[in-house]
């Protein structure tokens, strides 16, 4: 079913979005709370305007996004961390801590859900992490190194 949605719902999509959503979804959860109406004929023409808008206003987005995955083309981060006798780190380096390390030493934001760390990195080495964006995906270089023990 095709809807209108009337206000902005966590991971539906935002207020003036065209969507094509499941019959039930509509029926039972988006209706009743009228959080989104049918999009009919009527409905299209009355929101013509602002169905317009939030149209631009994605594309904005998504160059806003394209932006992002650009400025990460070649970004190595790299990490000292103290390790035990073997090697392994004490803490693994998690997506949370390169989303931060990205906004602190490149200046570039990256929510942390879209960080994908294929295996936990728990060693000194070289590993791979991407970011994914708008259904784009770059890699970001990881290099984890022993922190030099003070004494």
């Amino acid at each position: 079913m095709e809807v209108l949605l009337l206000q902005d719902v966590k991971t539906v999509g935002k207020k003036n979005d065209l969507l094509l959503v499941g019959d039930g979804f509509a029926l039972n959860f988006l209706l009743p709370k009228r959080q989104a109406i049918v999009a009919t004929p009527a409905v299209r023409k009355i929101y013509a305007e602002a169905i317009k808008m939030r149209l631009e206003e994605r594309e904005r987005e998504k160059k806003a996004q394209a932006g992002k995955i650009a400025a990460l083309a070649g970004i190595a981060l790299t990490f000292s961390r103290k390790t035990t006798k073997t090697g392994k780190l004490y803490a693994a380096i998690s997506e949370k801590v390169i989303a931060d390390a990205l906004k602190k030493e490149h200046n570039v934001v990256v929510p942390q859900s879209a960080i994908i760390v294929t295996e936990p990195i728990k060693e000194t080495g070289t590993f791979t992490a991407a970011a994914k964006i708008s259904g784009q995906e770059q890699q970001i270089k990881i290099i984890v190194e022993a922190a030099n023990p003070s004494s």
